[in-house]
């Protein structure tokens, strides 16, 4: 396999390269930020200047939108990006989970409504899928639908719920049939985040930012015409969602660990890592080759059907626990200065934030350890473990 770029992979890589150095404005490189990440004014002009320019949806369908360019070019998108340490589109969700569910699975009149809006983050989305009692088991959900006189009625809770502080919608995975258990008797709505009885609350986190959220529902009341897909087969519509979460994710995040690598290699030589800490260092650098070509081969077969693979489930899974690693290593390198906070701890304080940050990495988009059973069920083809 040539895993170089083709001549027009090449030219869109120099081109996109040469526009982050002349827009990227400086206070934003490195953003990291945590809750404001998410609401600064700021990155959503930011976000209005990528969509204005051309590089956002760049492998939907043109009638949609999109660019309708092969895969490899968001794949050559997200590297860049990440190396440039630019801040992502503020749309995350509505670009990589609600956006490709509703041109896989919605109706016309959705894809007339929702997705320009969501490309130009307009509007911005957030996902209503795990809750207090079925977060990695997604399919014990109890948030209730129930249809009366042309509507659905929604009462229930949600969790870790990114942007649901200032999303304007949100995919909601909902139980529709009280009588129903497991996969069965799920529907998959479109919920206005505006609409009465609905609630969200921040969750305060280790690191002391509020990123993810609590939402309530009581007695909100959704359309009919609001339903993505058919009335209870929502579990259908949900893994599509999934999929797509992991589709070419996996390029930002090996670029972004690329990123780290090389931050903690700058490290280790301003601090005088020791033999072993240097033995350390390599093999995290050895891991990161391996990440890339998984990379690499989940991009190969995303290519070949056009539906994202369970592969994905590699990615996340070895980056979370990288990173972990990685600022733990960093934390021994800094020695005693490792219990300062803030901007006055050495570096402005970017190591003890992203060790603590990166707890939450192995527990977002899927736990480690249901990663682990996808990855044993559907690459390796294991028996099931249940």
């Amino acid at each position: 396999m040539d895993l170089r770029d083709t001549p027009d992979e090449e030219q869109f890589r120099s081109e996109l390269k040469a526009w982050l150095d002349a827009n990227l404005p400086d206070e934003l490189k490195g953003h990291r930020g945590g809750a404001a990440r998410f609401s600064d004014s700021a990155i959503r002009n930011w976000s209005g200047t990528l969509y204005d320019a051309g590089y956002i949806g760049l492998t939907w369908p043109k009638e949609y939108g999109g660019g309708g360019k092969p895969y490899s070019y968001q794949a050559i998108f997200l590297e860049e990006m990440a190396r440039a340490e630019a801040p992502p589109h503020l749309g995350v969700i509505g670009l990589g989970m609600a956006g490709p569910t509703i041109i896989a699975c919605g109706t016309e009149a959705q894809k007339a409504r929702y997705l320009q809006p969501l490309l130009s983050a307009h509007e911005i989305w957030c996902q209503g899928f795990s809750e207090p009692g079925a977060g990695s088991d997604l399919s014990a959900v109890r948030t209730s639908a129930r249809l009366e006189d042309g509507h659905f009625v929604v009462d229930g809770q949600k969790v870790w719920s990114s942007y649901a502080h200032i999303a304007d919608w949100c995919i909601l995975l909902t139980r529709s049939d009280p009588d129903s258990e497991r996969h069965a008797g799920l529907t998959y709505l479109i919920v206005d985040m505006r609409a009465p009885g609905v609630e969200v609350r921040p969750l305060r986190q280790i690191t002391g930012e509020a990123e993810f959220n609590e939402i309530f529902f009581s007695g909100v009341e959704v359309p009919v015409e609001n339903v993505v897909g058919d009335v209870g087969g929502g579990w259908q519509v949900a893994m599509t969602t999934l999929l797509h979460e992991r589709g070419t994710l996996g390029f930002a995040l090996v670029a972004a660990l690329e990123v780290m690598v090389g931050k903690l290699i700058e490290l280790a030589r301003d601090r005088g890592a020791t033999p072993l800490q240097r033995d350390a260092i390599a093999q995290e650098w050895m891991e990161l080759q391996g990440l890339r070509y998984t990379a690499y081969r989940s991009l190969s077969a995303l290519m070949k059907t056009g539906i994202p693979g369970p592969e994905g489930s590699i990615l996340k899974q070895q980056w979370s626990e990288a990173a972990q690693r990685l600022t733990k290593l960093a934390l021994e390198l800094l020695g005693p200065d490792a219990q300062l906070l803030g901007e006055n701890a050495p570096y402005g304080g970017y190591w003890q934030h992203q060790q603590l940050r990166s707890r939450g990495n192995t527990i977002e988009a899927g736990t480690s350890e249901i990663l682990r059973n996808i990855i044993a069920e559907r690459v390796l083809g294991l028996p099931r473990s249940r």
